[in-house]
């Protein structure tokens, strides 16, 4: 079931906005992977390249660290200092 997006702002700031809300919750906690680009774009309906993006940005933000073969993982909260 993928989540409804709103269509008059860029896709990949929601799903990185999204992902973000969920490491704040805690359904992904400091140290858990997050979802492959794969993974998002199943459950996004949108393209691999959009959810690369939006990965991409949560790594910018400094939320997640990619290893390479094994995925991104959570590295800090957004509510916690850089």
């Amino acid at each position: 079931m993928s989540p409804d997006l709103d269509r008059t702002w860029p896709i990949w700031r929601q799903v990185a906005a999204a992902t973000a809300d969920r490491i704040t919750d805690g359904q992904y906690p400091v140290g858990a992977r997050v979802p492959s680009v794969v993974e998002l774009s199943a459950e996004f309906g949108i393209a691999a390249s959009t959810a690369q993006k939006a990965l991409s940005h949560l790594k910018a933000e400094g939320l997640i660290r990619a290893e390479v073969g094994l995925g991104s993982f959570v590295i800090r909260r957004p509510d916690d200092p850089a």
